[in-house]
């Protein structure tokens, strides 16, 4: 079992290390290649998993369901966590719901799961986006137009898969091929990114973020096993789902925080703190999971 989880945690934190030593060293401009990540290769990944002629929309709507529950759920439960401390709660709820299920989520199914479960990771990629992006909008400024949120190019993406599958559209499969070879460059560029992006990160708050740390994964978890009663999850999906809820905050988040001027500081360690817990949480949960 620990060969069998090294094997899965040590691509994904290698990857996300070479990217932290490069940035550390060379401090890359990696403005282009996430807008490049962002705008083509993620949704093109997400475009090809569920438009697969494997995917089945009616079998993964129980794990819809269950992601959106888990991250509002989180979040009703980071709430009180945020009173207690005495701290904004728009700068730690955010954190704490919208988890980082690109960078982090994807790789992790497909190593621990298999290439099979790619379209029920991108199903709960996919809600936690959609809601991260309107939802998470809203929270941090209440005049957010989010009526142009299709233009969000992963939520369009995946808005088009999802009506080729509907409809059983006959995608052509050299092209179907083509838009997955270009998806297929978005995983390995998300960790490295994510390396590069935690060297700007800072230790604005070490309280704050050792708490952060533990309310995020401990309630999302939490959440997702009264879930996996309540829709009667098992087997992998069941899996998925604690492993969705265990997650460490999105990267996102701190970008958000910027842009709304929500104390970025704070939310930039609270992410690095996360995802720094996640090297012991991940491995923690994978082995609860996969016994």
């Amino acid at each position: 079992m620990i060969e069998r989880i090294a094997g899965i945690v040590f691509p994904i934190y290698a990857v996300v290390a070479v990217g932290y030593a490069y940035g550390r060293w060379k401090k890359p401009d990696m403005a282009f290649a996430n807008t490049l990540n962002m705008d083509i290769f993620v949704p093109a990944l997400v475009f090809a998993a569920l438009a697969s002629k494997s995917f089945d929309i009616a079998q993964n709507l129980p794990l819809l369901l269950g992601a959106t529950v888990v991250v509002l759920g989180t979040g009703l439960l980071a709430w009180p966590v945020a009173r207690l401390m005495g701290v904004a709660t728009n700068t730690f709820v955010p954190p704490m719901m919208f988890k980082n299920s690109g960078n982090m989520g994807l790789p992790l199914a497909v190593l621990a799961f298999g290439e099979a479960a790619l379209p029920a990771a991108v199903v709960l990629f996919f809600i936690e986006n959609f809601l991260h992006y309107s939802l998470g909008t809203w929270m941090l400024d209440h005049k957010a137009r989010l009526w142009n949120l299709w233009r969000v190019p992963v939520i369009a993406a995946a808005l088009a898969g999802l009506a080729i599958s509907v409809l059983q559209f006959p995608l052509w499969q050299p092209l179907w091929l083509g838009i997955k070879m270009l998806g297929d460059v978005s995983i390995p560029l998300l960790l490295f990114s994510l390396g590069v992006r935690l060297t700007d990160s800072r230790h604005a708050d070490w309280k704050l973020s050792i708490v952060g740390a533990i309310t995020s994964p401990l309630a999302g978890v939490l959440v997702a096993l009264l879930m996996n009663m309540v829709l009667g999850l098992t087997g992998r999906d069941a899996a998925m789902l604690i492993l969705f809820g265990a997650l460490p905050p999105a990267v996102l988040n701190y970008i958000f925080a910027e842009r709304y001027h929500q104390e970025p500081e704070r939310v930039a360690s609270m992410v690095l703190i996360g995802n720094s817990a996640s090297l012991l949480i991940i491995p923690l949960t994978l082995a609860w999971v996969l016994h």
